[in-house]
């Protein structure tokens, strides 16, 4: 690639702010078009070379903007992991499980690049390829996580970008080999891998996080298999049901191995880690300690097969958690906070790693507050936007309600199963885009053979439906090999 004359004064300048990488994101849908041709290209390259994008970041607004200006053959390169348009993007349905492509800063020196000290459609934005258009850059807004941290007026520095000349190459993608696909010896060859297929081992652990409203609201009566309770004490029930089958999944013989990493975390206006007993404090545990340390045993009653059909028989089962129903307020941004620290520690030490993606199931029985809906969504969608090399993080949202559960809206694939449920809508924004491996089972509980992908949430669901969701909702795929 040819390169600028003063290349390394380039370089240099991201190496005085301390840019080691650049990002550029995009769908996991759109990962194997991208090796298949052996590199990203703009939008217009790819619409010139018949090249299909799945799931374009950028919408129809965004193109028209790029041809006025002329920008319409760059790749937008950004200097930040936490870009707002992906976000943006994530709202508006044109992407559902983002990736972070890592770009070689080397790409700066390239001869026709260009910079822009806020996104390079912007009013006011100042954009050129010399030296002093890159210097132009508050790389000081750049240190910050999110926008949001920035003071109003600084914000638009925070989108500062990098817009390369029609094409990068996978060479120059750093991380391209990161996500299950083997990377081909031609460019227009590619070995597919899909996602969420990795097989859950010791060695590739995957993690769940249970998150249950513990709000005053939930001391409303239900039933669960017959017996009166609290919508709390069945969600407790059912969450220690749940934990139960994840630990029973890893015992071989007398040894327990440890596939899963497990936290359960409970909100209401303050939101706190579930464990009870010798677990109590504790965020993720294993399943070699939840056999070791129970909580306490109790008389449940459960549904048994047996060859006259399904029966309820009272059965000994054992609790790791509590229920609760006396918080004040229904805070699940502090439990989706608590749930993203969790996983970013999570994923530092699983980041070179095939896992399959962490799972969060949470279950409430109403609307949030304490937040606004857009503030809750963009805590979810970022949530939505980690990933392994397998997959993103899969997020649940259960509504859980007292009685039968008529009403009962499970894994719709469009918003419009929804109808006038305005709450439902808004848990639809906030719950990921299950992968088609789930189909099997969902269409197994709907009675419904669609192929198209289903959204991870149901609303009005009783007691049974939170346990057949919950099934659904913590994969079985150990490996083989038992390893």
């Amino acid at each position: 690639m040819a390169t600028k004359q003063n290349y390394q004064d380039f370089l240099d300048v991201l190496k005085k702010n301390g840019i080691n990488k650049l990002y550029h994101f995009t769908d996991r849908d759109n990962l194997e078009s991208i090796i298949k041709n052996g590199g990203l290209y703009s939008w217009m390259d790819c619409k010139e070379r018949g090249i299909t994008i799945r799931k374009p970041g950028g919408g129809e607004l965004s193109r028209q903007l790029d041809l006025r200006d002329g920008l319409q053959n760059y790749v937008r390169v950004s200097f930040t992991r936490q870009h707002p348009m992906m976000f943006v993007a994530m709202k508006d349905g044109r992407i559902s499980n983002p990736v972070i492509l890592e770009i070689d800063p080397a790409v700066v020196g390239w001869e026709h690049t260009k910079y822009a000290d806020r996104n390079a459609t912007r009013d006011g934005a100042q954009v050129g390829s010399s030296l002093s258009a890159l210097n132009n850059i508050h790389f000081s807004a750049l240190k910050v996580r999110k926008h949001f941290d920035l003071p109003e007026d600084e914000q638009k520095y925070f989108q500062a970008e990098v817009l390369v000349k029609n094409f990068i190459p996978l060479e120059a993608i750093t991380n391209i080999s990161n996500f299950g696909i083997p990377l081909p010896s031609k460019p227009n060859q590619l070995l597919g891998k899909e996602a969420y297929t990795a097989q859950i081992s010791r060695s590739n652990p995957t993690a769940f996080i249970f998150l249950i409203d513990q709000s005053i609201s939930m001391r409303n009566k239900t039933s669960l298999f017959g017996e009166e309770m609290t919508l709390a004490e069945a969600a407790a029930r059912i969450v220690n049901r749940t934990i139960n089958e994840l630990v029973l999944r890893c015992i071989k013989s007398t040894e327990v191995r440890n596939y899963y990493d497990i936290a359960v975390i409970g909100y209401g206006r303050e939101s706190y880690f579930g464990w009870q007993g010798e677990l109590e404090g504790k965020s993720f545990v294993i399943p070699e300690e939840l056999r070791d340390h129970p909580y306490k045993k109790i008389i449940t009653r459960e549904e048994k097969r047996t060859r006259r059909g399904v029966v309820v028989k009272e059965v000994e089962k054992v609790q790791w958690i509590e229920a609760r129903c006396d918080g004040k307020s229904t805070f699940v941004h502090n439990a989706l906070d608590k749930a993203r620290e969790l996983l970013d520690d999570w994923m530092m030490k699983h980041q070179n790693q095939d896992c399959y993606p962490p799972t969060i199931i949470n279950i409430t029985d109403g609307i949030f507050n304490g937040a606004t809906v857009e503030s809750v969504t963009q805590k979810a969608n970022e949530i939505k936007s980690m990933f392994t090399n397998d997959g993103n993080v899969l997020l649940f949202n259960i509504h859980i309600v007292p009685g039968n559960g008529d009403n009962v809206v499970a894994f719709p694939i469009s918003k419009a199963e929804l109808g006038e449920n305005s709450y439902g809508k808004i848990l639809f924004d906030m719950s990921s885009l299950l992968p088609l491996r789930y189909n099997d089972d969902i269409s197994t509980y709907l009675n419904d053979d669609r192929k198209d992908r289903h959204s991870a949430m149901a609303v009005n669901a009783d007691m049974t439906t939170l346990i057949q969701l919950m099934d659904i909702g913590t994969p079985t795929n150990i490996s083989k090999a038992n390893v």
